[in-house]
């Protein structure tokens, strides 16, 4: 279906669901609509870009390595053969979107926000940072834990070809790839109603996808860099994982308000002085220094065991199928067959889906 009769299909649909939400919700459609217009209506052919003088010496080299990229995520990583990451976008802005998580304040689960098609989410994506900070207030005038973070890329599921955008290229060509391969395995699978999944899928897709492409590249220098940042993300993970379980614990506790906010200050505190002793060790990298300098609260936690928490299920689950890409996909195909419970105990056992408790 060509973008523009989505675009309408997508109008459409909205408007005909206007009598069952509030004008804040479809408010929120409309800057949703406003902003995907404006990538869309921004997309050129990169195969045109490189063609043309106009570009800096270091934009056309990145968009040369992207073209590799995406014809190595559907040639190696079976990942979709489509037109999204063929074009590219300059938003003139840092971020694709700012996300809007929000957790109570004793509690590590997210609000969640349900939207046509996609389903619910643990987030409320937004185009103008203003409306996102806005929103965000409102919620921590409701007592709410409150993060708001800044999304380099979002992918449409397939409705629309995802434009690369100049937001995927802030960092290094790898990270460029990460992305990328993330945001396509999206494409190829999404279970509705289950963020915690679907990122991690997507998380595992990228990391599996980022490991073979530069052994492709014969780059023994960015591999061993890349592998030496995944040894400090995973000593990060490890630390948020272990903090969830203390206040997890902590929340579970009859105790006072007031009882629970010291000693949730105090976890946080304990939190932050493990970090400063874990990256003492990391010289010149500080990768997590701003995520913990700007203050720790249950949404910016949740934010990252969403991604996260279920990754190194995934990485074994590829291991279980011998490192096959297609016995992967097919077996995850399977378990977004039964309901969540069962999928999630399923993929932590390393059991296919056979005989589980379906949707």
């Amino acid at each position: 279906m060509h973008d523009h009769l989505k675009i309408i299909t997508l109008i459409f649909v909205i408007i005909c669901s206007a009598s069952l939400c509030s004008c804040t919700t479809l408010s929120y459609y409309g800057q949703s609509i406003s902003g995907q217009l404006e990538l869309l209506r921004k997309r050129e052919p990169i195969d045109e870009l490189l063609a043309t003088s106009g570009l800096t010496d270091q934009l056309r080299a990145e968009l040369q390595q992207v073209l590799q990229i995406r014809d190595f995520a559907s040639e190696t990583l079976q990942l979709p053969d489509n037109d999204s990451y063929r074009t590219y976008a300059d938003l003139g802005r840092p971020y694709s979107v700012w996300n809007v998580i929000a957790a109570p304040e004793f509690s590590l689960e997210p609000l969640k926000w349900c939207f046509l098609i996609v389903g619910c989410l643990p987030y409320r994506g937004y185009f103008s940072k203003q409306q996102a900070m806005r929103y965000a207030e409102k919620l921590r005038s409701q007592g709410y834990d409150v993060h708001v973070g800044g999304v380099s890329a979002y992918s449409t599921l397939g409705w629309f070809d995802d434009p690369l955008l100049n937001t995927m290229l802030r960092d290094d060509i790898t990270h460029t790839a990460r992305v990328i391969f993330h945001e396509l395995a999206h494409q190829k699978i999404y279970i509705k109603n289950d963020a915690h999944f679907n990122e991690a899928f997507a998380d595992s897709i990228a990391l599996i996808g980022v490991r073979q492409w530069l052994r492709s590249k014969l780059d023994p220098d960015a591999l061993l860099q890349f592998e030496q940042s995944q040894a400090r993300e995973s000593e990060f993970i490890q630390l948020i994982l272990t903090y969830r379980s203390e206040l997890e614990s902590l929340y579970r506790r009859h105790l006072s308000v007031q009882e629970k906010r010291l000693e949730k200050s105090a976890i946080f505190n304990r939190m932050g002085s493990d970090y400063r002793e874990i990256r003492s060790d990391w010289g010149e990298h500080g990768d997590y220094d701003a995520w913990f300098g700007n203050g720790i609260n249950n949404a910016k936690l949740s934010a990252i065991l969403t991604y996260r928490d279920l990754v190194a299920d995934f990485m074994a689950l590829f291991t279980d199928t011998g490192h096959d890409l297609q016995r992967l996909y097919a077996r995850v195909k399977q378990l977004g067959q039964c309901n969540k419970t069962d999928r999630r105990k399923r993929l932590k056992a390393g059991l296919n889906a056979q005989d589980c408790q379906h949707k």
